[in-house]
Order: C-alpha cells, then structure tokens, then sequence
C-alpha cells in the first residue's frame, strides 16, 4: 500500500477496513463467532473499535505469528465451533449470499473456498522474462476468501505442515495436501482484497455506490 499505516486499518469512509469486514459477519445470523488475529500492538484499538462498532460476536482478539499460517492457526486454537471459515481482513465487500453458499458447499463436501473465473490470459513466464507456457484460461480460477473446512480437519492440515515444514499460500493448500477434496464456489468480481492504493479509491466508489443503492 506504501503507508505507514497497516492496510486493514486504512479509512474507507471515516471507519477502519477491518471494521467493514467484521460488519459483514457481525449481521450474518450464520455466524456464532469471530476472532480476530492481528499483531499484539494492534489488539489495543481493535478491541476499542469492536466495542465502539457494537461487534458482540467478536470473542476473542490475539496475537498472530510471524507468517500468516501460523496466525490462523492460532485463531484456530480459539474457536469453538465445529465449522471454520476463514477470510482475509482487507476484503470487506464479500456478500453475505456468497458467504453462506461457501459455508453449505463445505458442509456438503468437507471444504470449500469462494472464487472467480480468470478473465485473462495467463502465461507462464520464466526467471528471465520468457513466456513458457499458456495454461488454457477455462480451467483456472482466482481464490478468494471465505474459505470453509470442518475445523478438526483443518487444525490437522496446519500441524502436518508445520510438522513437514511446508508452507501454504493459502488454508486450501494445506488441506488439499492430506488428500480432502475441495469444492469451489464462484463469487464475484466485487470481493476485491484491498492491497494498493488504486484498490483503496475502487472500494470508496464501491462504498458510495453501495450507499447510494440503500437510499
């Protein structure tokens, strides 16, 4: 983002990113409870903001690790529900819809994790800058977060990576390692993960215009 500022706690429209975020699951009755990893000297104002927001399903805010892994897997240690689904802060406009459709998918199939088909070509490109290979466009998919598991299964998909020293992308990865098959469920455009600054004014019109609609 190239501010001093983390990218969660950016202002979109005089509120924090993250607070937007944790609306969404906030009003969702889907949703029994949150916690909310973030660094230690961050959990200060985040549990001021939680409380000044009204955030009653926030039950616990904690210190992540040094990788995001380690992070979820210690929110993991946390929750206590039978189900898990994990997302990324700086992703406020997932809806609700989509939310709940990737939730139903995993209790179906063991796992799921909203995406959206690639709309462009993509190469594979080499150290040196030369194109190597067109992988054929219907075939791929851009993952985005939630992404849905039983939460036993993906506890033990965190400790075999840590035990085999295998780190993960994603929490999808680590499940597809122990052999679980996972489901994909096609979201939309709009879950944008807001990352740079081009991405930050995009969300202030998405916000608006989300506004606006409500009026």
């Amino acid at each position: 983002m190239g501010t001093r500022e983390s990218k969660q706690y950016l202002l979109l429209e005089d509120k924090p990113i993250i607070m937007h975020t944790l609306e969404v699951f906030e009003r969702m009755p889907l949703v029994q409870e949150i916690v909310l990893v973030t660094g230690a000297e961050d959990i200060e104002r985040c549990t001021g903001w939680i409380a000044q927001y009204g955030l009653s399903k926030v039950v616990r805010v904690i210190p992540g690790g040094s990788e995001r892994q380690q992070s979820v897997y210690k929110g993991l240690m946390e929750i206590g529900t039978d189900w898990v689904m994990v997302h990324d802060g700086v992703r406020p406009f997932v809806e609700p819809e989509h939310v709940e459709a990737c939730f139903r998918k995993a209790q179906r199939s063991g796992a799921a994790v909203l995406a959206v088909k690639v709309k462009d070509t993509i190469k594979q490109v080499s150290e040196s800058g030369t194109i190597e290979a067109t992988p054929d466009r219907r075939s791929l998919w851009a993952i985005h977060t939630p992404q849905a598991f039983r939460l036993s299964e993906l506890k033990k998909a965190h400790e075999q990576a840590e035990a085999e020293g295998f780190i993960g992308t994603d929490d999808s990865m680590l499940v597809e390692r122990m052999g679980i098959p996972v489901a994909v469920v096609e979201g939309s455009y709009t879950n944008i993960k807001i990352t740079t600054p081009e991405d930050l004014e995009y969300a202030a019109f998405m916000l608006n215009r989300k506004g606006e609609k409500n009026t």
